[in-house]
């Protein structure tokens, strides 16, 4: 009797690779998902009387519920598709992009210059501030073509820096800026604090290799076990189809140059996420950060069973219920 009500129990919960699928989740992955479409554009960046070409991604369900556009932006050590819309065959909901899309969202993601499809040729190390400047190009392609003035946008780790620095430098072009595993000045970083006693390395070369190991490293160094080994075995696989190198430019900035963002001057309704076990968002440097924010629209969020790379652990719904709660707040009727 207990054997067979535990069957039932992981039917209905829909136990896929590992990963514990909830039944809205399996229920949007049965039909909303199916409907879920993408496009590739191209945006000219002007660089030195010239441009480079930077991949632009889209995904959208043609929905009548439309509820915004969401820009994601990327970290250190993978491109955009690979990190936000990871394409794993019987788990689309591994796919961030096709989850917001399936409610009503109009996302979008980005290569920075550097980064997987596009342009990788200029000899720099592109650095938070030459991906933040790739933002303005993007925001405005994504603005003309959709007739939106304003946009969300989520970054992860030094794309939470790049996001930040560009609404700080773009007043009222990101609504809703939601910031995951990210840091501020770096202190009480146990990952960043290993990573400066490579500073040489970092200074030395524009760019470094990467490949399964270190991909896999990700996962490894926080917190062993907050993801499924076929996830991240398929996220590898995904980022080193791309990229075998990867620019050094923001592991620079994460170790020497911190801060780079002054918190006072980002009004505007801000999320700040963090994993339970994420070795580079210090508890005490975010939420320092956090308290310095001058819009009284602001939230904190830890997530419970979370490492670095929230989208791609076991836990992945936690950040999808938190970032969709974000952007779906109602706005306020009285302001005081």
């Amino acid at each position: 009797m207990h054997s067979e009500l535990r069957r039932k129990v992981l039917l209905l919960s829909g136990l896929i690779g590992g990963v514990l699928i909830s039944p809205i989740a399996q229920a949007q992955k049965n039909n909303s998902y199916k409907n879920v479409v993408g496009k590739t554009y191209w945006v000219n960046k002007p660089v030195d009387g010239g441009q480079v070409k930077i991949h632009l991604w889209r995904k959208n369900a043609n929905l009548k519920n439309y509820k915004g556009i969401i820009l994601f932006v990327h970290g250190s050590s993978m491109a955009g598709t690979p990190t936000f819309d990871l394409d794993i065959p019987g788990a689309p909901e591994m796919s961030v992009m096709n989850y917001f899309s399936s409610l009503g969202y109009d996302t979008w993601c980005a290569d920075n210059e550097g980064y997987g499809r596009s342009d990788k040729s200029r000899n720099i190390n592109f650095n938070v501030a030459n991906g933040a400047d790739d933002l303005t190009s993007v925001v405005d392609e994504i603005t003309r073509i959709t007739g939106e003035k304003s946009i969300y946008a989520y970054g992860v780790s030094s794309g939470g820096l790049k996001a930040a620095v560009y609404a700080q430098n773009n007043p009222g072009r990101i609504s809703r800026l939601a910031l995951d595993a990210f840091v501020w000045t770096g202190k009480d970083s146990p990952t960043l604090a290993e990573r400066k006693k490579r500073l040489a390395l970092w200074q030395s070369s524009n760019r470094r290799p990467v490949n399964h190991a270190m991909i896999e490293s990700v996962f490894t160094r926080d917190h062993p076990g907050t993801a499924d080994p076929k996830v991240v075995t398929a996220f590898a696989d995904a980022v080193t189809a791309l990229d075998d190198s990867m620019p050094t430019g923001t592991y620079l900035d994460m170790s020497a140059n911190l801060p780079l963002v002054d918190p006072e001057k980002l009004n505007l309704p801000i999320l700040i996420m963090r994993g339970q076990y994420d070795g580079i968002a210090a508890f005490s440097d975010v939420l320092e950060f956090f308290a310095k924010l001058p819009h009284p629209d602001k939230h904190f969020s830890v997530m419970q069973g979370i490492a670095h790379a929230s989208f791609q652990e076991k836990n992945f719904q936690i950040p999808y219920h938190v970032l969709e709660s974000f952007y779906s707040q109602p706005k306020p009727i009285y302001l005081g």
